[in-house]
């Protein structure tokens, strides 16, 4: 009789696990598709803007026949639509890596990316962008598509702590003792109380009443699909955060050729210096 309650204990407990395997996968796919959903609005704000700066100086040359004003609106034309070109090449790369499957990937390559789509929401709510990249990072063996998520999310959530506006200071580093590539993004917001610090990267917690002006935040799986993310990827995530004075999450990602790395045997992709200071357009 013992034995088959053991068995019949040991049965339940494996269908259980199964199960909570698969509301994992759901939750997981739930928040993937919000921020599809959130990328898309971001999108589409932004290829909007292009679309009226082409149409207003198309417009602008037509009604002036000097060849200055023309000249000037050519050249305002062209720069849209350069910037829609990388817009496009962004989330064409994002659309093509959509396999869970790891390789080398350049960080600094992902973050700037992330901050190109959301370059004209920063703008809008006066988010002045520092970059503090080191030389040489090595290249990171990620699933791009999914770390990108993970940055959207976090440049969203700084931008969203300084609804008046301030600095957002992201920082890419090598940390050779722990064998990663470290990205840190600091804001100088509201910050975090230190009752609430243990509970944010909880499923379904939030501090958000709900989306903001844009439509974004609120869902409580933000936070909470990063870390798994970041988990699944033998990386981790480390925040510091003082109340009125911001909030800094650094994410660890393993390096390639480190002993953290999944394959040892990549070789690495040497970065130019990418090391400046200033504010987005």
């Amino acid at each position: 009789m013992g034995e088959k309650q053991k068995n019949t204990d040991g049965g339940e407990l494996a269908r259980l696990r199964e199960e909570n395997q698969a509301m994992r996968e759901q939750l997981n796919a739930a928040a993937t598709m919000i921020s599809l959903g959130e990328l898309m609005s971001t999108t589409t704000h932004e290829f909007n803007n292009i679309l009226m700066t082409i149409l207003n100086y198309a417009k602008l040359g037509l009604r002036h026949a000097d060849a200055k004003t023309r000249e000037n609106a050519f050249d305002k034309i062209i720069t849209a639509g350069n910037r829609a070109a990388k817009i496009t090449a962004s989330v064409l790369g994002m659309a093509k890596n959509r396999s869970v499957g790891m390789e080398p990937t350049d960080l600094v390559q992902l973050t700037e990316d992330a901050l190109l789509l959301l370059e004209r929401e920063m703008n809008k709510y006066r988010i002045s962008v520092e970059k503090e990249y080191e030389n040489n990072i090595p290249e990171v063996l990620v699933s791009g598509n999914q770390i990108q998520q993970v940055l959207l999310n976090f440049l969203i959530n700084a931008r969203q702590a300084m609804p008046d506006g301030g600095r957002l200071l992201l920082k890419i580093r090598r940390d050779a003792a722990s064998g990663t590539v470290d990205l840190t993004i600091r804001d100088f917001g509201a910050g975090i109380p230190e009752e609430i610090l243990p509970r944010i990267f909880d499923r379904f917690f939030s501090t958000k009443k709900g989306p903001d002006e844009s439509g974004k935040g609120g869902s409580g799986l933000g936070l909470f699909m990063c870390r798994e993310i970041i988990e699944r990827h033998k990386g981790k995530i480390r925040v510091e955060s003082s109340v009125g004075k911001g909030s800094a999450f650094t994410i660890k990602l393993p390096a390639v050729n480190s002993e953290n790395s999944e394959n040892a045997e990549v070789p690495v992709k040497k970065v130019a210096k990418r090391r400046v200071k200033k504010q987005s357009e």
